[in-house]
This record gives C-alpha cells, sequence and structure tokens, in this order.
C-alpha cells in the first residue's frame, strides 16, 4: 500500500518545525542530567535536562507471537522486489522473490489468424518487468530464472511477505544481468523504452499460448477462470551471485509479457505481430512479494537478548528489526511545565551504509500493557485533518548532522512533549516505546487518556526490504557518547 497521507503531513509540519527552531535559538543541547539553567526567555527561568534511556534490540518474526510477529502484506500498487543480497556486513543476507500473473487484455481472447493455429509461428517471447530501482551492489551480476507457479494464486488476496505461499513447476526462462545496466534503453522489435529486466522464456512456452483457444479441451481465452486454469503466473526468484534487490512497478507500461509471433495472412504471405499480456489490462492480476531475512553470523543475531541496555540499534525496515525503548528514569520527575520533550536518535556511521543506505523514515510507538498491544503515543501523534496525521511534526523524517568523524549521519528527534507532560502530571504511565522503520503499521490510535481505541494503518516508509541503519544506544548514566539515545527535556519549575 502506498504511502497516503506521508507526504502532506511532512510538508506542513516540517514549516512548522521550521518556526519552532527559530523560536528556540537560544537553547542548546545539553549534555548533563539536570544540565542547568538556560538564560531567562520572558522573565521564565527554564532548564535543560538530559534523561538516560534504554534500549534493547529485537527481531521480527513470524512464529505466532502477535506482538513481534510481522503481518505486512504485499498490494499490486506496491513497489515489489527481486534479487539477492548475499553480504551485508551488518544485515546478513535478503531474499526477494517475485510472484505475478499477465494476462491477455480482454476476453474472449485470439491472436492473428487464430481460427487457423497451424499457419501461426512462435518467434519468441519476452517476460519484461518495468524497472524502479537498485538497493545494493549494482556492480555485481546475478541470475534470475522464471519458473511456472502450480499452486492457487488469487488476485483478491494481498499475501504476506514472510510466507513464501507457492509451488512451482517448470522452468521458463533464466537471463544474468548487472543491475546498473537496467537502466539502459532497449532496441528491440516494437519497443525502444528503457528501464526493464527482460528475460526470454522458452519458445515452447509461447507456443503454448499460441495454441490456447476460446472453447474446447484447449480453452483459455474465453474467460479469466479458463485462464487460470492453465496458466496459475510466474514466479521470479535469483538463483546465483548478487548483492542487491531490485524494485519493479507491477502497474508500469514496462511490465509485460511479449509475444512476438509469425502468421499467414490472406494473400499467403508471412506476417510478424506482437502480442502483449499485462498486469493492469483486466484488474484481475495476482502478485505477491516474499522477503526473506537472514542474520545468521551478524552483529544484528549476536545482539539478540541480554539484560542489559545495548550500546549500539540495529533497525531494518520491512521485514527486519526494532528496539524497545524504555525511560525508567522519566518516572522520577516530578510536576512541572515540559516546553519541549525530544527522543533524540543518531545513526552510527559505517563505510557499508553507502552501498545499503537507511530507511526514509523511524516510527515510534508504545506499548500498552492494559490493551496488551501497540499503540499510538498519547497527545503527541494526533489527526491534524480527517485523512492526515501529525507525522512530520511527531519526527519520522530525519535531519542531517555531523559525527566526530565528519561523516554525515541522519539524526532523529521525536516529539513527546505533550506526552512527557502528562507523565509528570500523573496522568499517563512511562510506557515503554518501540522504534522501528516499517513499512506500515497498524496501531491502536488512542490519542487521549479517555478515548477510545481504534485500530488505525499508518503508512511510513515508501516501500518494503530496502532500508537499514545502526543507531547510537545507551548503556546507562555513565555513558559518555554525545551520540548516545537520549530524551531530552527543557521545562520551567512551577
Amino acid at each position: 500500500m502506498k504511502n497516503r497521507q506521508l507526504s502532506l503531513s511532512i510538508l506542513a509540519s516540517v514549516l512548522g518545525s521550521i518556526l519552532l527552531l527559530a523560536g528556540c535559538k537560544k537553547i542548546n543541547e545539553s549534555t548533563d542530567l539536570g544540565g542547568g539553567l538556560i538564560p531567562p526567555i520572558d522573565n521564565i527561568n527554564t532548564f535543560d535536562t538530559t534523561i538516560t534511556v534504554e534500549g534493547y534490540n529485537d527481531l521480527f518474526t513470524f512464529t505466532g507471537n502477535a506482538l513481534t510477529d510481522d503481518s505486512t502484506r504485499s498490494a499490486s500498487t506496491d513497489e515489489h522486489f527481486l534479487g539477492v543480497i548475499s553480504n551485508d556486513p551488518i544485515f546478513g543476507k535478503t531474499d526477494a522473490r517475485l510472484f505475478l500473473e499477465l494476462k491477455p487484455p480482454f476476453y474472449k481472447y485470439t491472436f492473428r489468424n487464430k481460427p487457423h493455429p497451424d499457419s501461426l509461428f512462435i518467434d519468441s517471447v519476452i517476460l519484461i518487468l518495468d524497472y524502479v530501482e537498485t538497493y545494493g551492489d549494482t556492480t555485481v551480476p546475478q541470475t534470475v530464472e522464471v519458473r511456472e507457479i502450480t499452486s492457487e494464486f488469487r488476485y483478491d488476496t494481498s499475501y504476506l511477505i514472510r510466507e513464501n505461499h507457492f509451488t512451482t513447476s517448470t522452468l521458463l526462462g533464466s537471463t544474468t544481468f548487472t543491475p546498473h545496466t537496467l537502466n539502459d534503453s532497449v532496441y528491440a522489435a516494437f519497443d525502444t523504452s528503457k528501464s526493464q529486466l527482460r528475460v526470454r522464456l522458452d519458445n515452447s512456452f509461447g507456443h503454448r499460448l499460441l495454441m490456447y483457444d476460446t472453447a474446447g479441451a484447449n480453452n483459455a481465452y474465453s474467460t479469466d477462470s479458463a485462464f487460470r486454469s492453465k496458466f496459475k503466473g510466474f514466479a521470479l526468484q535469483s538463483v546465483a551471485g548478487g548483492n542487491a534487490i531490485m524494485g519493479f512497478n507491477l502497474l508500469g507500461v514496462n511490465t509485460k509479457l511479449a509475444i512476438y509471433y509469425k502468421y499467414t495472412n490472406g494473400f499467403n504471405n508471412i506476417d510478424t505481430s506482437l502480442a502483449f499480456f499485462t498486469f493492469s489490462a483486466n484488474g484481475l492480476s495476482a502478485s505477491a512479494n516474499y522477503i526473506e531475512r537472514n542474520y545468521s553470523g551478524t552483529p544484528v543475531l549476536a545482539a539478540q537478548g541480554g539484560a542489559s541496555p545495548d550500546p549500539i540499534l540495529y533497525i531494518q525496515n520491512t521485514p527486519g528489526t526494532f528496539a524497545t525503548i524504555k525511560m525508567p528514569d522519566l518516572a522520577l520527575l516530578n510536576n512541572r511545565v515540559i516546553h519541549r520533550a525530544e527522543l533524540i536518535a543518531e545513526q552510527v556511521y559505517d563505510v557499508s551504509d553507502s552501498m545499503f543506505p537507511p530507511p526514509s523514515f523511524l516510527y515510534l510507538d508504545a506499548f500498552d500493557a492494559a490493551m496488551n498491544d501497540y499503540r499510538t503515543v498519547p497527545y503527541d501523534l494526533m489527526f491534524t485533518s480527517p485523512t492526515s496525521l501529525n507525522l512530520g511534526s511527531f519526527g519520522v523524517a530525519p535531519i542531517n548532522s555531523v559525527d566526530g568523524s565528519g561523516n554525515t549521519i541522519r539524526t532523529w528527534k521525536f516529539n513527546l512533549s505533550r506526552y512527557v507532560q502528562h507523565v509528570v502530571n500523573d496522568t499517563e504511565p512511562v510506557y515503554d516505546l518501540r522504534l522501528f522503520a516499517p513499512f506500515y503499521v497498524i496501531d491502536q490510535y488512542k490519542p487521549t487518556t479517555n478515548a477510545t481505541p481504534t485500530p488505525q494503518f499508518i503508512s511510513i516508509n515508501p516501500s518494503i526490504a530496502k532500508g537499514r541503519m545502526r543507531i547510537a544506544g545507551n548503556t546507562g548514566p555513565g555513558d559518555t557518547n554525545p551520540h548516545r539515545l537520549r530524551l531530552r527535556i527543557i521545562y520551567s519549575k512551577l
């Protein structure tokens, strides 16, 4: 599902954030708990303190635990990924497989001169995918195989991305390519476009399509159900090499099955023709995207478990990882006026980040033990219109900053001001928070204490699969890392 809410929310909130920052120029980052008195503003003594927070690494799973299971589903409008990341030094391996149906543009469908099937001859049949982008190393070749799906494949079902739902049989074709070449223009008969992955399939498959009819035992083109009974779809998988996943647009004009064939015309001459089966022509095409992560032997897997807070947090886009954030010292604060409270999370740079960049956005929600479910952060994540959340001013988008070695890093500052005010007023408990980079999330939306919770679909990142990063954790009150995970509070005494 596309990010329907995010762009407008961020644009409006970024403008508001600029005004907020402009009004806070006198306030500098504090590094110590109880860090001192800020110069008086309007004769009010304003203080700045930093609260120690703890971060614990965890993995999304698919084992039946409703709180950690990743139930993300793919939709036909989503960008679909294909390929293999075989050597991410931090996050291990990723295997992305793509499944789709391509169908005739209408029913009943016939090829030219179909009443005389002996006059039809296959020239070639090409599976083409509309290329969008590459995440990873664009210079390492990989081989993609195309097989025929033999299990049920439904256009009215959104499939879980953590499950491989399909069985396959016949190898229809394969190709070896280098990802950076997918941007190149294609010069083929009847096609001079660019940004394509092209896989030539076996001519026997093309001949099979030519021989299908609209009636009788070989009927495939009379109805959609008849076609599905003869051919259930394509399964694509990278089987050799590769250190990247490629994104494709199934609804793009370049996603199609090109069937080049020859036929005899009424004058007994041989003509060449081209037929396209497409994904979007009749709205009845099924799709699925299976993404498998393998963290064996990685720092991500080594960081799981343990009773002590983690110095490094590992965050990866769906299907991926998350961090649980605990703030035990927040409960020790007495009542005061909170002007600003923000959870600050800073990227820890690694040279591999240039090849495997961070996700576009991070998200923060809260675990409510009374509901035994995750909820939106109360009072700070709110609807600004009937269809738009204030995700931008809440802090899902990063700002660029520089670490101590001069590397450009991303920093997130989540605005928790209203929530923290209610904590110090003893009207809200201190929740454990969850920091992650989802494609989308379905949280219980409960904006205030007395509100009735309702499930809310919230789009965050523009796609699945791509984006991972390390974030500085916090080892406790003695942690002197200036980039550590922390809760900064600007307040006035009552």
